[in-house]
């Protein structure tokens, strides 16, 4: 799942936020840990441990990163009638996406669009079997609430689920957690299942997704809010697993080429500007079976037939300097495009960005310049994403 908010060159968040932060369950392990907070999306969080940014990075591309992201909203959406499709065809009214065609222990990205097809969230939504179970942004998990209680509140009763959320990530994570919970060694990308803990957390009951937003293979873990701490700590007594905190979740997620909302994504940007046409299926694509539905269709899925003006596309900065957010890019002396997002990539020991251009710009290779400090420098138009996904797929 994506983030909300992003985090400037000192690794803190550039807004003023309220003293009266709330706290995760993971707070006070997150504290013992060396953990430095800071307030983010109306939480105390921790931005990096003692390894710092670019260890903690580094290290969950090698083995495994534990992140705490029990700040996003949590929902269980039960159908009033007791038949999922109930529920499913309902929630196909608030998003682009086939909710209907999702088969029972699967998980699709999803986005909530508004009338003129902008983006109001991005979020993670799964079949469960007798209900969906629904990952939104903590930035944004009061208004998604509210949003579904007006759309499904006549047909699904929508719970708030009082549970923490822990990301296990990288190519080690696999054996981490099948080591607490042997049969998550079986499931693929995107499955989603109920699983029991073993050995000293036996009987806790969790669910698994094996996802993550880091572009590596791992895991997301909703707990109950009591056993949070213990399974945490389960898991960083595994070998080669360390705390992560929100600096490398940024360069991680960057790297891999995916949005942080309200930066590269948001309530202007429609899912096709944003390059997010792989999220919304060909059932509810013009000719489909539920074709429209969705607010905002007419704009949506004619930028399907006729293309958007503008593109999300990876750039890669000539030089050693990162360029950030809101720096413009230029063709000749013309601003065409401005960076939503960038930084410095550990994994490529190189910066490299993403941003909005031209439709007619957005071909990979395609060379442009930036203006960082009063110079313009070079910028070439990327495939995304940067890194190779690890993902299990098969």
């Amino acid at each position: 799942m994506s983030g909300e908010q992003t985090l400037n060159e000192s690794g803190t968040r550039p807004e003023t936020e309220s003293e009266t932060a709330a706290r995760t369950p993971l707070h006070e392990l997150n504290v013992s840990l060396g953990g430095r907070m800071v307030p983010f999306a109306g939480y105390e969080m921790p931005v990096q441990f003692p390894a710092g940014i670019l260890k903690e990075h580094l290290h969950t591309r090698e083995a495994a990163g534990l992140f705490d992201v029990s700040h996003m909203g949590q929902f269980a959406l039960r159908p009033k009638s007791g038949d999922l499709a109930d529920a499913a065809r309902a929630f196909e009214a608030l998003v682009p996406v086939d909710a209907l065609g999702l088969k029972p222990g699967r998980q699709r990205y999803g986005l909530f669009t508004n009338d003129a097809g902008g983006i109001e969230d991005d979020l993670m939504f799964a079949n469960c079997g007798d209900h969906l179970f629904v990952v939104v942004n903590a930035a944004c998990k009061a208004a998604d609430a509210a949003l579904m209680e007006a759309g499904l509140g006549e047909s699904c009763e929508i719970e708030p689920l009082d549970r923490a959320l822990l990301a296990l990530q990288g190519p080690t994570a696999e054996a981490a957690l099948a080591a607490l919970a042997p049969e998550v060694a079986a499931m693929r990308f995107m499955d989603v299942r109920g699983v029991t803990l073993t050995g000293a957390l036996a009987g806790t009951e969790t669910i698994v997704s094996r996802s993550g937003y880091t572009g590596e293979d791992g895991f997301e873990i909703s707990v109950p809010t009591g056993a949070a701490v213990a399974l945490a700590e389960a898991l960083l007594a595994q070998e080669g697993v360390l705390p992560i905190g929100l600096g490398a979740r940024d360069s991680l997620r960057l790297e891999a080429g995916l949005c942080l909302y309200g930066h590269d994504i948001d309530r202007e940007t429609t899912p096709v500007e944003a390059a997010l046409e792989w999220a919304i299926q060909p059932a509810r694509r013009t000719g489909g079976a539920r074709a429209g539905g969705f607010p905002g269709a007419e704009r949506v899925l004619g930028e399907f037939a006729t293309g958007a003006a503008r593109r999300r596309v990876g750039l890669r900065p000539e030089g050693r300097a990162p360029m950030r957010e809101s720096v413009e890019i230029t063709e000749g002396e013309e601003v065409v495009g401005r960076i939503t997002s960038g930084g410095f990539g550990p994994s490529l020991n190189a910066p490299v960005a993403m941003g909005y251009v031209p439709t007619r710009l957005a071909e990979p290779g395609t060379e442009l310049a930036a203006i960082l400090r009063g110079k313009r420098l070079p910028v070439a138009v990327s495939a995304l994403p940067f890194v190779t996904p690890g993902y299990k797929r098969g």
